[in-house]
């Protein structure tokens, strides 16, 4: 088996909606700003809404559940929604504040990405899985999206 880098995503964060806590732990909905992805067979922006349902546990993790559109620059679009666990670590929250950056590797920062698409170009993604590592850069994510070969 095989990890290949698909692509580099990257957004801006938008505003934050505090839901408040719940029986599952304390929600949060995060708006997903400005954003592209960038990559050898995937290039493109964000498009449309988007946004991430945080669940924060009091184990100092986050539940994520994001969900967003990249429209190509050829013209596709393509379903992007990935969850996975955000160590809330000062380094982790610095970032997503607009305060620091993190590093590939500085926290357990792993995601199960699923892509979908209907063009016919496309088509590989629905097959495909993926996965994607991410990190706080001043205020925006930025995931490396690799396949599994």
């Amino acid at each position: 088996m095989e990890i290949i880098h698909e692509f580099t995503l990257h957004f801006a964060l938008g505003e934050t909606f505090p839901v408040g806590t719940g029986p599952f732990g304390t929600r949060s909905v995060g708006t997903v700003g400005d954003g592209w992805a960038r990559g050898e067979r995937i290039n493109g922006t964000l498009v449309g809404p988007s946004a991430d349902w945080a669940l924060l546990g009091s184990d100092g993790y986050a539940q994520i559940d994001v969900r967003a559109q990249i429209r190509t620059d050829d013209g596709a679009n393509l379903y992007v929604h990935y969850t996975g666990s955000l160590p809330l670590t000062d380094a982790v929250m610095g970032a997503l504040l607009g305060g620091g950056e993190t590093k590939y590797g500085d926290a357990d920062w792993f995601t199960h990405v699923r892509i979908e698409s209907g063009a016919e170009e496309y088509q590989w993604v629905n097959r495909t899985l993926f996965v994607g590592q991410g990190r706080g850069v001043s205020g925006a994510i930025e995931y490396d999206i690799c396949r599994l070969a």
